[in-house]
């Protein structure tokens, strides 16, 4: 039995070799997030725009993914699918996606 959040999408994808991967969850439209940062090195981005006193309303999409700090380039494809979706914040440039991301370190393994 499967059990879901209607609207909400969600993948993963698993690098058995490198030992690593990525969960990203696609929030229907209009979706309010927060978050809390611990640790001494976050490997994030896009977080401290869900601060509440912040202008941007909602997140598009979320993502969790290994390869520290390098593992946070995996956002751009997210983005790139939701941009081309038509979805994100309004701008006279086009819609900005909105994807917090937060990668894990797991180099070591």
């Amino acid at each position: 039995m499967t059990i879901g959040i209607p609207g909400v999408r969600v993948g993963h994808w698993t690098d058995a070799i490198g030992e690593t991967g990525c969960s990203v969850v696609l929030f229907p439209e209009g979706t309010t997030a927060s978050c809390e940062v611990r640790g001494g090195a976050p490997a994030s981005r896009e977080l401290d725009v869900l601060a509440p006193d912040k202008m941007v309303p909602c997140a598009d999409a979320a993502v969790l993914t290994g390869g520290s700090a390098f593992g946070l380039a995996a956002a751009d494809g997210v983005m790139r699918f939701l941009e081309e979706s038509g979805r994100g914040v309004p701008t006279p440039a086009g819609p900005v996606p909105i994807v917090p991301t937060l990668a894990l370190f797991d180099l070591a393994v």
